[in-house]
């Protein structure tokens, strides 16, 4: 089911930007976050992609588009597709509706809402095509993670940076701001990452394209509530998915 209808309510010259949150069993924090970012002055739109929550996640964004008519958004899918196939079924989305500038963000607070602004500027002021919420720009921004966890993603980013020579260095950030552009010159079908991979193999694709990927220091929080996602899976498909980027040809 599909209930995105959008209608952009800020200045006809203010750029159009919207934040896509991918959601599933995500009921304890949905709300808060919907109207943590309504609360900024930016004007941002949120499109929420559900993927069949049993919890009512998206019951719940229903009730607040009561609230938020022409500023929220919803697609709801079937079932567990994948954090990437979510992305990229919002991008598409993005695109058909004219947004500008795209934000990737987590419903659990791990991505600070009021860094959004900085990401945006950095696109839209500081002349950047992605710009990364990174958690490893300055030192290792990370707080209330398991010491197991930190380096395990830290020296993902590490491989991930060695092997394809991108100097980007928080590869699997998804706290990421996209320029329109970027998105319409990559082919979105393409990507073949369902999970984590997915973040590496669109910041890959975007620095091949030539494009101009900067990174913004954040606090990355661990969540208060609900459950996480990442599994050993995810990670598995980033280790060998990186060995084959390497050898794409673009």
């Amino acid at each position: 089911m599909d209930t995105a209808k959008a209608t952009n309510t800020a200045s006809p010259t203010a750029p159009k930007r919207l934040v896509i949150i991918p959601t599933y069993n995500e009921i304890e924090n949905i709300e808060a976050i919907i109207r943590a970012v309504f609360a900024l002055e930016q004007g941002y739109h949120i499109l929420v992609i559900d993927d069949g929550s049993p919890d009512g996640t998206a019951v719940q964004v229903q009730k607040l588009q009561k609230d938020f008519p022409d500023r929220l958004f919803l697609i709801c899918r079937s079932g567990k597709l994948g954090l990437g196939t979510a992305y990229i079924t919002g991008f598409k989305w993005a695109l058909e509706h004219g947004y500008d500038y795209v934000t990737e963000m987590d419903a659990d607070f791990s991505h600070d809402p009021n860094d959004l602004p900085r990401l945006s500027a950095c696109c839209e002021i500081e002349g950047a095509d992605v710009a990364i919420g990174s958690r490893y720009a300055d030192g290792v921004s990370v707080v209330n993670w398991p010491i197991g966890r930190i380096i395990m993603s830290y020296y993902a980013s590490v491989y991930t940076r060695t092997i394809l020579h991108t100097g980007i260095m928080d590869s699997t950030a998804g706290f990421v701001c996209w320029s329109a552009k970027v998105l319409r010159a990559i082919d979105l079908d393409a990507v073949k990452m369902k999970g984590y991979g997915f973040q590496i193999e669109m910041k890959y694709t975007a620095k091949m394209k030539g494009f101009r990927v900067k990174e913004v220091p954040v606090i990355f929080v661990n969540r208060k509530a609900g459950t996480s996602k990442m599994s050993g899976s995810i990670f598995g498909e980033a280790f060998w998915g990186v060995i084959g980027l390497r050898f794409r040809k673009f």
